[in-house]
C-alpha cells in the first residue's frame, strides 16, 4: 500500500514537471517571436527591380538593402534621384525608376517652365508617394510662373503642379467631367487633395 502511494506521488511529480517544462517552452518561444518581429518591418518596393513587392526586413536596413533583397536593379534603373543610404521604416513605399522616365520627366519640367536655379540644378523625384527619393516632387512646382486651368488642363499639365502625381491628375479629370469647377477652392472635393496641398499649388491654379 505504501508502495503504490510513493509510485503514484512520483508519477503526479513527474506529470507536474513535465507540464511545467512544456509552458517553460512555450513562453520563451513566444518571447523570442516577439522579439523578432519588433526587429522586422515591411516594405513595398516597386519599379525597375528584378523581383517587385511586399518585403520583411530588418528595422536597421537601408534602401540598398531593400533593393538586393528584391533581386537587385534592372539594367534600365535610375538611381538618381533616390537616396540608397537611407533607412527604412515600417510600411515604406519605395520606387526606382527607369532611365526613360526620369528623362522624360526632366523634358517635362525644364524646357517647358521657368523654374528656380536651385530645381533647374537639381533633378528631384517626379512621384510625391515615394519615400525613397533625395527630395520629393512636393517642392518645386510651387515655382513655377505659368498658371494652369484645372477644368482644361492635360493630364501632363496638371502634374506639372506641386504633389500632384499621375493618380491625382487623373482623379481631377475624372471629377471635372462630372462637375467642373466653379472656383480653385473646389479641387479639395477631390479625392486626396487637402488643405495642405491646396496651399501648395492656389497660386498656379486657376478656372
Amino acid at each position: 500500500m505504501v508502495k503504490n502511494k510513493y509510485i503514484s506521488s512520483v508519477l503526479i511529480v513527474g506529470v507536474i514537471f513535465l507540464l511545467l517544462t512544456f509552458i517553460f517552452n512555450v513562453v520563451n518561444v513566444n518571447a523570442i517571436e516577439k522579439k523578432e518581429d519588433v526587429n522586422s518591418i515591411y516594405v513595398d518596393i516597386k519599379g525597375a527591380v528584378k523581383n517587385p513587392g511586399v518585403y520583411e526586413i530588418n528595422k536597421d536596413s537601408r534602401i540598398i538593402d531593400v533593393i538586393k533583397k528584391a533581386g537587385d536593379l534592372r539594367k534600365d534603373a535610375d538611381t538618381s534621384v533616390i537616396n540608397l543610404s537611407k533607412k527604412v521604416k515600417d510600411e515604406m513605399f519605395i520606387v526606382i525608376y527607369t532611365k526613360e522616365e526620369i528623362e522624360s520627366y526632366k523634358e517635362k519640367m525644364i524646357p517647358s517652365t521657368k523654374i528656380i536655379k536651385e530645381v533647374e540644378e537639381k533633378i528631384i523625384c517626379p512621384d510625391n508617394d515615394n519615400d525613397a527619393c533625395v527630395s520629393k516632387g512636393s517642392s518645386n512646382i510651387s515655382n513655377i510662373s505659368e498658371v494652369i486651368n484645372i477644368n482644361t488642363a492635360s493630364k501632363e499639365e496638371l502634374m506639372k503642379l506641386s504633389g500632384i502625381g499621375e493618380g491625382k491628375a487623373k482623379q481631377i479629370i475624372e471629377y471635372r467631367n462630372k462637375n467642373p469647377f466653379n472656383s480653385i477652392e473646389d479641387i479639395k472635393n477631390v479625392k486626396g487633395i487637402g488643405d495642405s496641398l491646396y496651399e501648395k499649388i492656389k497660386n498656379n491654379i486657376e478656372v
